[in-house]
């Protein structure tokens, strides 16, 4: 079957008319932005929405303005009392300048994690094993605002670093045992001695009130008396006040 020469012609202009349509129609989603290079040099952002561009003349690049999650690798730190430790951690990140995110930096997302990496090192390198585990929002907030200054010219804002796991060697963790076992052997002889404290000041209170009432005393022995009755021992201690046995005490003594 032959085709007359004016048909294929219709055919081929229908075919590159659709190729510069397909190339010219963009549509860009609701939280991306397109960075437009018109013969090499940028034009004001396009979208979102529908965006035409030149074909040929134009090269459109995507860029998500969407917070990025980003998973820092486990780095191997020496602290600044030298224990040697592995921490990972977490960075969060969204781009605020379109155009400074595709011109300033050849991949924003390679170096914000490279920034991060060297980062995590070189400030958790400056704290010690007990800062690390204890102050973790100031580390975090210092490694936010670090990395946020070194990512600031790339268009890039970071929103928040934290740090996820800190895996200490076994021998530092039985250390860190024997040293929370100690810790609570220290308190409960504190709290134990606190109490044998208070209670030789209310029994030294309470020998004042007797001394001044010499009844109190003679109530106390009828209710010590009560509680070995309701016991229901078979041997009772009977008490003799000294002051019944002084005088064979001093007559002997005599």
């Amino acid at each position: 079957m032959i085709f007359p020469p004016q048909f294929l012609s219709l055919v081929f202009a229908v075919v590159v008319i659709l190729y510069f349509l397909a190339s010219a129609i963009k549509i860009l989603k609701e939280y991306e932005r397109g960075v437009v290079f018109r013969l090499g040099r940028v034009i004001p952002v396009k979208g979102p929405g529908l965006v035409i561009i030149w074909p040929v003349i134009d090269k459109l690049v995507r860029v998500s303005l969407r917070t990025i999650t980003m998973d820092v690798p486990s780095q191997d730190i020496i602290t600044k009392d030298n224990v040697t430790v592995k921490v990972n951690a977490v960075v969060y990140f969204r781009v605020m300048d379109p155009i400074k995110a595709v011109t300033a930096i050849e991949d924003f997302y390679f170096g914000t994690s490279q920034i991060a990496q060297t980062t995590l090192r070189s400030v958790l390198g400056q704290s010690q094993l007990d800062e690390l585990l204890s102050k973790r929002d100031e580390i975090n907030a210092e490694l936010q605002r670090i990395i946020d200054f070194q990512t600031e010219p790339w268009g890039v804002k970071v929103t928040a670093v934290e740090v996820k796991n800190v895996d200490l060697p076994v021998e530092m963790q039985r250390a860190i045992a024997r040293q929370a076992e100690a810790e609570r052997e220290r308190r409960a002889k504190v709290i134990h001695a606190e109490g044998e404290l208070q209670a030789a000041q209310k029994l030294a209170d309470a020998a004042k009130i007797i001394a001044t009432q010499p009844a109190t005393l003679q109530l106390r022995f009828l209710q010590t008396l009560t509680e070995i009755a309701s016991e229901k021992n078979s041997t009772v201690i009977f008490p003799v006040p000294i002051d019944l046995l002084r005088p064979f005490i001093e007559k002997r003594g005599l």
